[in-house]
């Protein structure tokens, strides 16, 4: 299974990004995408952005995530 996360572009420097993902700052390659602007929303996996995505569909996603997390913790608690 592959997994890729929303992050927001912060910063462009040629061919590469930096992108926050849920306050984490990584270094994103933007070789497989074209007109990435800073504050879009891609998806990254393995250090490429390999989709743009509308903010909508980013946010709603993080918040699955985040409650995905949330669940797991209380279940490791029990």
């Amino acid at each position: 299974m592959c997994l890729s996360i929303p992050g927001k572009v912060k910063s462009i420097d040629g061919g590469k990004a930096i992108v926050s993902v849920g306050g984490t700052e990584y270094e994103t390659s933007l070789q497989l995408l074209e007109d990435v602007k800073v504050d879009d929303y891609v998806l990254v996996h393995t250090g490429f952005a390999i989709q743009k995505l509308d903010e909508e569909e980013a946010l709603e996603t993080l918040r699955l995530f985040n409650e995905l997390e949330e669940s797991n913790k209380k279940e490791a608690e029990k």
